[in-house]
């Protein structure tokens, strides 16, 4: 019997794993964030404050960093595409059922629901990948997966944010939860079945995630999935708030626009891979973390056009970063523990999102955007530092 050893480019099963995939990443990131674009909204239909708001994203990225460590249990229980359809199919029945949320309170518990549900695709999505897809190629197929959380991110966003305009936050998070049901069953339509997972028991578990917290590599991974989405959340969380207040004054419309931001990512994603395939992921970092601090720094400046450009170099260098780590951390790790490597970047990832989403709002609201950006640019910074700490590999072999 023939050995697996993954799908190859140009065979019909890594067109449809890849399709599949991209159309998971659009179920999963379309509601995770459908609420960012109409946050001033929602606010004013509870007399809330920003933070307080920043809230029902941050609620949802802590279910999903709550969450990935289980979901990783469950899939080397059943199997990754089952585990993740299942997460997909109950976050998408809960997003449905958000707009329905009485107060600021119901809303915030019922998006966590969502973000324990939506755990599962970032568990488990990238160890699919690393076990489906030949060595040499799980970079190029993580870059067209992150390309697919883009394209749901922005989406998501775009389909709420003119609603924020007349104040209907809950039909906008009701049209993003349609996109998120189309595109969760096109990902179970079209996802292949595994041939690379073999079973493991859960006794395993823990002997896995002590594997991972031992390697200093995946450490340093971990940290600067922390660092880095914590600024990513907070810039987009909070930037709304600068623009349409003094001296820009932009309509919530106009202001939702400003998502198109990450179709930079949707580029910068599947160019990384191909790059970290070419030149090894360490030059491709470091080129990703320079552009992500200098654009963060580049929007403390008034003039609409430098923050708009700034936010573009922001958004492309912060997922090109997020490629080159997300797949390094399965890619690098023993393989027994792939899983839950996954898993803890994702932890550290969504925990900063969630913390950083959030605790930034505070500095916002005393000192205004500048404290935001700089504090953002200091973490990127930070995390640059980790990457130092990073294993060499040939450009071969980018793992």
């Amino acid at each position: 019997m023939r050995t697996f050893t993954g799908h190859l480019p140009g065979t019909r099963a890594y067109r449809r794993l890849l399709v599949g995939m991209f159309f998971a990443g659009i179920a999963t990131f379309a509601q995770l964030y459908s609420t960012q674009a109409v946050l001033p909204s929602i606010a004013a239909e509870f007399d809330a404050s920003a933070a307080d708001v920043a809230l029902t994203v941050s609620a949802t990225t802590l279910g999903v960093a709550g969450a990935v460590l289980g979901w990783s249990a469950v899939a080397d229980r059943i199997g990754r595409t089952r585990a993740m359809a299942i997460g997909i199919v109950a976050a998408t029945t809960l997003a449905l059922l958000a707009p329905l949320a009485p107060t600021l309170g119901a809303l915030i518990a019922v998006r966590l629901g969502e973000g324990i549900a939506l755990g599962a695709v970032p568990a488990i999505a990238l160890a699919y990948l690393a076990e489906e897809v030949a060595p040499e190629h799980t970079a190029s197929a993580a870059g067209s997966y992150i390309a697919g959380t883009t394209v749901g991110g922005l989406v998501g966003r775009l389909v709420t944010g003119p609603f924020g305009d007349i104040e209907q936050w809950r039909l906008g998070v009701f049209a993003a939860a349609l996109v998120c049901a189309l595109s969760a069953a096109l990902f179970l339509r079209l996802t292949p079945p595994a041939q690379g997972f073999t079973r493991r028991a859960t006794r395993g578990i823990g002997h896995a995630i002590a594997v991972n917290l031992r390697d200093q590599h995946q450490i340093s991974i971990y940290l600067q999935g922390f660092l880095l989405m914590g600024g990513f959340v907070a810039v987009f969380n909070y930037l709304g708030f600068r623009l349409t207040a003094a001296p820009f004054h932009l309509p919530a419309w106009l202001v939702s626009l400003l998502f198109l931001a990450y179709l930079a990512g949707s580029v910068s994603s599947p160019w990384a891979g191909r790059a970290a395939r070419r030149f090894g992921r360490r030059p491709v970092l470091f080129v990703s973390l320079a552009l992500t601090a200098a654009g963060a720094a580049l929007t403390v400046v008034d003039p609409l056009p430098l923050v708009l450009i700034g936010l573009l170099v922001f958004t492309a260098g912060f997922f090109g970063a997020h490629t080159v780590l997300s797949s390094w951390a399965p890619a690098s790790a023993r393989p027994e523990a792939r899983a839950q490597a996954a898993s803890l970047y994702y932890l550290g990832y969504y925990g900063g999102s969630s913390l950083f989403g959030w605790a930034l709002g505070l500095p916002f609201a005393a000192l205004g955007w500048p404290a935001v950006a700089w504090g953002v640019t200091g973490m990127v910074l930070l995390a640059a530092a980790a990457s130092l700490l990073l294993r060499r590999t040939p450009a071969s072999h980018p793992a």
